[in-house]
């Protein structure tokens, strides 16, 4: 099965990408022929820049998109969504690449559930 997760909240100040985030790794975890996407719009872009330092006991974001990406999931990051929020040179965490709304609409096609947070 294919399962995209559209995030466009910021990484932080509400928990929508931190619960995308948990449910994706679950996902990984319990279905392991699943095929698991992410891709990053809106505010949600920030969540792939690394160097994230929280609170102790707070999540990370980064952390959790590195055990995404090492579990075997895909992170791409709309670059318009990146370029208008001053991201598109930074760099990204490792695994993580900027893409198009060409490549959502690809995932979106061939994808069997999309979940939006």
């Amino acid at each position: 099965m294919k399962i995209l997760f559209i995030i466009n909240d910021a990484p932080y100040g509400t928990e929508k990408a931190y619960n995308a985030l948990r449910l994706s790794i679950q996902v990984l975890k319990d279905k392991l022929d699943s095929e698991v996407w992410i891709f990053l719009m809106a505010d949600a872009a920030a969540c792939a820049i690394p160097n994230q330092i929280t609170p102790n006991g707070y999540y990370n974001l980064e952390r959790m998109l590195k055990i995404f990406i090492r579990k075997g999931g895909k992170v791409k990051i709309c670059g318009t969504c990146a370029d208008a929020r001053g991201l598109k040179n930074l760099r990204l965490i490792e695994g993580a690449e900027l893409s198009n709304l060409s490549e959502l609409a690809e995932w979106t096609i061939n994808s069997h559930k999309i979940l939006t947070f």
